[in-house]
């Protein structure tokens, strides 16, 4: 019998990426560790010297200039012109490609990340490899920059996105709706007293969870207006900032200041990076987070209330559009909103209730499992009759 190897493909534009590849690893890990797995950042390996500078300006461009990148993510979201203009633009290395492949030699290879994706098809359509591929896409949505002629599984978080890919013309055979890869440790039951006492919270007093995604992007204006809301009389908030070390920092400075203002400090906690999210999850009774497919994922899970804040044009817009959909979020387009839904949700256990059962209907506990399982079934890949013309720009040093 073949020794199984997998390669995952990931991204470093974000966490999403990479945390959709760790929990598949993790599954395969548990289910069958006799199967080998490499992860490999796309990024990292295909532009070693650009992808820091690269991270950097995706960043910047998603803070700063919203709507810009909002106008290219709809210009480009289905088949048209400018979509395959996009595609057609090859943003890898083919000899480093190869290299990989031919170092690793893998038995199947799977990306979270597009321009992974985009790179398999690209291989597979010229002939230089036959491994069977599959896209994991990591957002509760759509678009082009995923759909690839010679990918032969796609794995889904929800019908809806399948739906989508069956107008783009994708076979249903091809496509799993799995959900988003998530660790396990988000699918387990917690002690939600003992995890109080852990983190030395009051256990009279709810608990919100603020969280903007791996790169921290919640602002210190929103600590001003819970002042002013005077939300702190019955609530106590956990400030995640991600590895943003300058707004943790900002945030600490401000809470200072408002302490000297007679602030109750005790009523914020403040703090970097963390592990262990899937504890602060489950001791809380609601999060406020920037609409991520892996963070809402993780949330659903374990049937967190969701206050989603200031999605930015794009995927994270249709996030948070399934969440409200199905009534496991809310959305508030301002700080001001914000604390007005804040004070609504956690005066009335009973909208809470409600939340959470949505969130229930509609998460899929088990997904890195699920997924794992689809890959390990592409036995007979489907490979098209007619090769496909793939005219990308062939850049230097290809």
């Amino acid at each position: 019998m073949q020794h199984e190897k997998i390669l995952l493909l990931t991204g470093s534009l974000g966490d999403g990426h990479i945390q959709a590849a760790n929990a598949i690893m993790e599954a395969a890990k548990l289910r069958c560790p006799e199967v080998e797995i490499v992860s490999v950042d796309f990024m990292e390996w295909v532009h070693p010297q650009l992808h820091v500078v690269g991270q950097f300006c995706y960043l910047q461009w998603v803070k700063n200039l919203p709507s810009m990148y909002g106008y290219f993510y709809r210009k480009t979201r289905s088949d048209n012109k400018w979509s395959t203009l996009f595609k057609k633009i090859r943003s890898f290395r083919t000899y480093r490609m190869m290299e990989l492949l031919r170092s690793v030699q893998p038995t199947r290879v799977v990306s979270t990340f597009p321009g992974a994706a985009a790179a398999m098809s690209f291989l597979r359509s010229t002939g230089l490899t036959d491994v069977p591929t599959a896209t994991v896409i990591t957002d509760y949505t759509d678009h082009s920059y995923w759909i690839h002629p010679f990918t032969d599984r796609y794995l889904v978080g929800a019908d809806h996105v399948k739906d989508a890919l069956l107008n783009y013309g994708v076979p249903s055979s091809q496509i799993e709706v799995t959900g988003i890869p998530i660790r396990q440790s988000f699918s387990r039951s917690y002690d939600r007293g003992e995890l109080l006492k852990k983190y030395g919270l009051n256990p009279d007093k709810s608990v919100v969870l603020v969280m903007g995604g791996g790169c921290g992007l919640i602002g210190k204006s929103m600590l001003s207006q819970l002042q002013s809301g005077n939300l702190t009389e019955k609530v106590q908030f956990v400030v995640v900032c991600g590895r943003n070390k300058k707004l943790q920092m900002s945030l600490e400075e401000e809470l200072l200041r408002m302490g000297d203002a007679e602030f109750d400090l005790r009523n914020f906690r403040i703090t970097g990076y963390v592990n262990e999210v899937h504890e602060l999850m489950a001791l809380s009774d609601l999060i406020v987070t920037k609409p991520g497919g892996l963070t809402v994922s993780e949330a659903l899970s374990l049937e967190l209330p969701m206050l989603l804040f200031k999605p930015l044009p794009g995927q994270e817009q249709d996030n948070a559009a399934f969440l409200v959909g199905a009534g496991a979020a809310l959305e508030a387009s301002n700080e001001s909103e914000l604390t007005s839904f804040l004070q609504q949700v956690l005066a009335n256990d009973s909208h809470l209730n409600r939340m959470k059962e949505a969130a229930q209907l509609i998460s899929r506990k088990h997904s890195a499992a699920t997924a794992f399982e689809a890959i390990m079934g592409m036995e007979n890949p489907y490979i098209p009759t007619r090769k496909i013309d793939f005219p990308f720009v062939v850049a230097a040093n290809t």
